[in-house]
């Protein structure tokens, strides 16, 4: 199989295709040669065991197709209340549980959070914002601007939906990044961040992130999206008008964390907030360019700041 081919990760998908029908206790999400077995349970025992088995049926099936299996790349993370680290035997190895692990190029603790990710992100594109910063004298305005789209806001534009919910201080670095870079483009010391996003015709890091969710939103609506995302959202089906009905069905939440920061409770309200005029376009290439000069008026955990002796509440600028 040619490596580093377009046809090399959908070959090797096929050639990988009847190790899913193997499975008896868990789940398996798979690209290319990255497969991550997962199961959920009540009992940390059991969720080891049924671990431990599929591990073992996966391992025989590589060694009847030619495979081998590395034991190095192997890891183990648990999410879920226990009192000590736990492990995992993989044919002769000990795998111990990690506290944080990438998955396909996003980096998630067994907290189920972002914020190390996010900020690993901000460090990679501070170090590129420094070198933008000593060629800056010699660049035009557009050799600028095309630097900070190319090298550093790229860093933020892979797998959004993900990462989307992460906390406040991440959200505040994150913004700070973008601050810095938006200052040395236009060489504008005395201006806001909301001024420097109005004369770049753009949106803050999370507000982008908003309407990529926005896209996909309206992919799910009018199927063109894939099955993945179709299980994820439910539909109402309301035989009547009301002032607040929306598409999406909203989930009743019970925490903030794991309940209201999450995509399907959030759905609702996001889709609830976009224009008419917006929602009800019949072309996904015409709603994606009409998207993109929306600014969400969102209370989300990240969009909150808080104020002295009032609390966190929405403002439209912070100063």
């Amino acid at each position: 199989m040619p490596q580093g081919s377009v046809l090399g990760p959908l070959l090797f998908n096929i050639y990988l295709n009847d190790l899913f029908f193997l499975t008896e206790t868990t789940n398996v999400c798979n690209f290319a040669d990255d497969t991550t077995f997962f199961v959920c349970d009540l009992d940390l025992n059991s969720l080891l065991v049924n671990l431990e088995h599929d591990a073992s049926l996966a391992m025989e099936w590589f060694e009847y197709n030619y495979m081998k299996l590395n034991n190095d790349k192997c890891h183990l993370i648990v999410s879920g209340h226990k009192f000590e680290n736990v492990w995992a035997k993989i044919g002769n190895c000990k795998i111990w549980e990690s506290k944080e692990q990438t998955l396909l190029g996003v980096g998630i603790d067994r907290k189920l959070k972002f914020d190390d990710y996010v900020f690993n992100l901000c460090n990679k594109a501070g170090h590129k914002l420094s070198a933008l910063a000593r060629v800056s004298y010699y660049l035009t305005l557009e050799q600028r601007r095309a630097l900070m789209k190319s090298f550093i806001e790229s860093q933020f534009s892979y797998c959004p939906l993900a990462w989307i919910f992460h906390g406040r201080k991440a959200n505040n670095r994150t913004n700070h990044i973008h601050e810095r870079t938006l200052r040395i483009v236009n060489k504008d010391e005395n201006s806001t961040f909301n001024e420097l996003l109005e004369k770049d015709k753009s949106c803050s890091v999370h507000h982008k992130n908003l309407q990529q969710f926005a896209i996909e939103l309206y992919k799910v609506k009018n199927n063109f999206s894939t099955q993945i995302m179709n299980e994820l959202f439910e539909f109402r089906e309301v035989n009547y008008n009301l002032r607040n009905q929306t598409d999406f069905k909203k989930k009743q939440a019970n925490t903030v964390s794991n309940g209201i920061c999450s995509l399907r409770f959030f759905a609702a309200e996001l889709w609830n907030m976009i224009p008419s005029d917006l929602k009800f376009l019949t072309s996904l290439e015409l709603f994606k360019r009409k998207i993109k000069s929306w600014i969400p008026n969102c209370h989300c955990k990240p969009c909150l700041v808080y104020l002295r002796d009032i609390g966190y509440c929405t403002v439209k600028e912070s100063k």
